[in-house]
């Protein structure tokens, strides 16, 4: 006997652009992500929705890909670091990370640009205890807490002087219910 596998259709808009997918039911948003579409900048780190390395913005919120089916996420606006801007044209809060040297392994960088991203989205001005708020939940093993603090509040500057949107206009649209 073969064993069949179920699969759930699904439209998910990653990045601006819909894809039409055939997915098991339950299926984490992180594996369609990476695996069905990819898109290397979530990480998988903990698989519990706790380290954040794995963290997109849906509907413009910072959330956990790897704890949200797959299904969950259809008819949500999702961003992931590959649609805040790229090598050639960095988004202003990836520019000051940049800027900032606020990396070592690296590792962690998805989760705290986006939740910086969605920080900044919310509060365009954020203090210093602001952003360590919002970027605790996401852990950074190397010890670049500093500089990553620093990159944040530079972030908020850039996107302050150059009239930019903290996270792509579709990205900020207000959460969908559900």
């Amino acid at each position: 006997m073969s064993k069949q596998t179920t699969t759930q259709a699904l439209t998910l808009e990653v990045n601006g652009t819909r894809h039409s997918l055939a997915v098991p039911p339950g299926t984490p948003l992180l594996t369609v992500l990476r695996n069905d579409l990819g898109l290397n900048g979530p990480k998988y780190g903990c698989g519990l929705g706790q380290c954040g390395a794995c963290t997109v913005l849906v509907d413009g919120v910072a959330a956990r890909a790897c704890v949200i089916p797959a299904g969950g996420a259809a008819g949500r606006a999702i961003t992931t670091l590959e649609g805040l801007g790229n090598r050639e044209c960095p988004h202003p809060v990836q520019q000051a990370f940049i800027d900032s040297q606020a990396a070592q392994c690296g590792y962690c960088l998805n989760g705290m640009i986006m939740t910086a991203a969605a920080l900044l989205a919310r509060c365009p001005h954020p203090t210093e205890a602001d952003v360590r708020r919002a970027l605790s939940g996401n852990l950074c093993r190397c010890g670049a807490h500093l500089e990553i603090v620093e990159a944040v509040l530079r972030a908020a500057d850039l996107l302050a002087e150059t009239g930019s949107e903290a996270a792509p206009a579709a990205a900020v649209s207000e959460p969908a219910a559900g």
